[in-house]
Formats: structure tokens, sequence, C-alpha cells
């Protein structure tokens, strides 16, 4: 659903420049660094790239699904890292406040989160408890006025900046699935929550992932969501179906981003004495990433249309994640494949590409659980 498109293509062009102009120059530094220079968060905050999917109502651009996947797909054509700390803010970590948070939540948190002053988090994943999310162990006992949380939670993105973390803990202990999950907001520098050192991962660097622990950390009863117990587990869900969509969204921008890359290196590297573009074989390459491509960006805008005309997008959600991330990851090979020798080789930088989106396959769902979903879904409708 779009709004308004000669507002989203100034958008969408703004981000492109920034992109282009800002990031991609970047890239190979914040590599090496492990770091986003600060200049570039404060321009970020300055385009509003903190706030694309919060309410407007709340300082941020309120884009609709559609709006908000063509703007991602922009933001892939660069480096993951850049994005990875701004759209936590958009997606898994204010979504939770957005779609079931209370007035009061909303007020106090989105205004903050849109403008970037503040960074948000998801802690969901334990070191027992990742894909089997409904068994996770980190315990919220009442105690008057506060929850005392006390458990673990792993590869929490932004955990290392993060101002705020959504937290999902088990409040009833009788309760052995999902209905005995809650959610709560727990602010940086609470008394019993650390942060661990910062993860060493496989790619993505500059961002950040780390443990978050908790040990008798009291948390007031006015940051539960929502306000209710028991319904945690439910917000996560309609978090991640949301993520899911984003994430697929970003997995085109990168695709679009190495299949460009490797096609120009195509048109100039020659053996026996002509480009490789005029070899069959990697035009095939060629073909085939560009035809997964547009099977992946159509599944994307059809999921996001969906979610935004109402519709219950579990299935379409999974099956654009486990689509596009397979895909990239296949293109991402025949990007190496097509620049040979020269695709080893950090100058180039398509083997950190290579690195980086191997994530997009695990994260938010590892590509089995899209699976598992996507097929359950179908029984439970024929049943």
């Amino acid at each position: 659903m779009i709004r308004d498109q000669e507002i989203l293509n100034i958008l969408l062009d703004t981000i492109e420049r920034f992109v282009r102009e800002r990031l991609i120059p970047l890239e190979q530094e914040v590599a090496e660094s492990d770091q986003i220079p600060e200049s570039i968060v404060t321009e970020m905050k300055a385009l509003g790239l903190f706030g694309l999917s919060i309410p407007e109502e709340y300082g941020g651009m309120g884009l609709s699904m559609e709006e908000e996947v063509l703007a991602t797909m922009v933001i892939g054509h660069t480096s993951p890292a850049f994005r990875s700390l701004f759209a936590t803010n958009n997606g898994i970590g204010s979504q939770g406040i957005v779609m079931d948070g209370t007035s009061e939540q909303k007020a106090h948190y989105l205004p903050q989160l849109a403008s970037g002053d503040l960074i948000g988090s998801f802690a969901l994943t334990e070191p027992d408890s990742g894909s089997d999310a409904a068994s996770l162990r980190t315990q919220a006992v009442r105690d008057g006025n506060h929850y005392i949380l006390n458990g673990t939670k792993r590869y929490i993105t932004n955990a290392p900046e993060a101002g705020i973390f959504t937290v999902m803990a088990r409040t009833d202990a009788d309760k052995k699935g999902a209905d005995g999950i809650s959610a709560f907001i727990v602010e940086r520098g609470t008394a019993g929550l650390t942060v661990g050192s910062i993860d060493k991962k496989m790619g993505q660097k500059g961002a950040h992932t780390a443990d978050v622990i908790f040990d008798n950390c009291r948390v007031p009863v006015s940051q539960l969501i929502g306000g209710r117990e028991g319904i945690g587990f439910k917000t996560a869900m309609k978090v991640l179906d949301k993520g899911r969509i984003n994430i697929a969204a970003l997995c085109v921008g990168v695709s679009e981003r190495m299949l460009d890359d490797a096609l120009h290196y195509a048109l100039e590297r020659k053996q026996f004495g002509k480009p490789i573009a005029d070899f069959q074989l990697i035009q095939a390459m060629l073909a085939d990433s560009k035809a997964e491509l547009y099977a992946a960006r159509s599944m994307v805008i059809d999921a996001a249309r969906r979610r935004d005309a109402g519709q219950d997008v579990g299935t379409e959600a999974a099956c654009a994640k486990l689509f596009a991330s397979e895909a990239c990851g296949r293109i991402a090979d025949r990007a190496v494949q097509i620049f040979g020798g020269a695709g080893y080789l950090a100058e180039y930088g398509i083997e950190r590409f290579y690195r980086d989106v191997r994530l997009f396959r695990i994260f938010e769902g590892t590509s089995q659980i899209q699976q598992l979903v996507i097929a359950r879904n179908m029984i439970r409708a024929a049943s």
C-alpha cells in the first residue's frame, strides 16, 4: 500500500544517494574497525532512518509495509551492518511496543526510538532456546510493584548500544509453553542487567551482538508490555512475522548489489581475448541469479501488500524469508564464482558479502523453522 508515490520516490532517492555517496565508500573501513562512524549515525538520525516504521504520531515516518520493504531493498545495496543499527529500532526493537504496548509505554519510548536517541533491542533467544523459543527459561517473578528477572539472553543484536530491551520471560512457571511468557521493557542501567562482551562473528562487522544477563534484575510492573501477563510470546511472533518480511527485503537488496557487481566484473574481465560475460556458462549463472532475484522481490512485495491489507501473513512471511534468504546465498556463491580468484580476495568486497549474507538463513528463524511454519500452517488450514 503506497500512500503517496511522489513522496515515496523522494524518500527512496534520498536513501539511494545516502547509500551511494556515504555508506558504500565506508564499507571496508567499517569491516576493519567493527564500528560505524558516529558522524554516519548522526546523518542516519537526521534522515529519519531510525523511525521509518514508527507511527507518525510518535515522530516516525509511519511507512506502510510495502513502502518499508522498498526502502529496505535500497538500503540493502550496502553492507548489512549499516542497516542493522537503525532497522532494529524500526523492527524488533520497537514493534512489540507499537503493536501491544500501553498508551503510556508508546508515548514514553516511541518518540525516543524514532529519533534514534534511544536504541532498541529484542531479547528472546537464550543459550538453550533459539528455534524452540517457547522453551525459554528466563524467569520473571512478581514481587510487589516489581518483577524480578533472572536468566541469560544470547546473540542479542544491538545489545552493546541498546538503551532498552524488549525481554521475553516466563511469568508462570507452571505453564511450560508459550502461554506462560510475558514481555517486558527493561532499560539499560537497571540494577541486575549486564551486557556481555561483543561477539566475534563470521561477518557483518559493525553490527554488534552480545549476551544480556539478568541477575535479580528488578523491573517495575509498569514495564510489562500491554500491562498483561501471558501475551509475550504472541507479541514476539507478531514482531517476527513483520521482521521476516523485512529480512526478505534486505536479502533482495543485497542480492541486487552482488549481482550488479558480478555483472560489471563479467563485462570488464577478459579471458581468451573477450569479456567473460560472453561465455554461456557465465551467462547461465547471471540468468539464474536474475530469475531468483525477480521471484524473491515479487514474493516480498506480495507479502507486504497482504499485510497492509490486514491479512494474516504468517505463511507468506515465512515463504518470503525462506526463499529470499536461500536465493541470496546462492547468488552470493555465484558472484564469488564469477569473480574467480578475485572473489576470494578481500579487496574486491564480494567475499565480505558472501560472509555477511550467510546469517540471513539463520536469524529471525532458520530456514528449517520457516519450513516448519509453512507446513504446519498448511496442515492447520486443511484440517
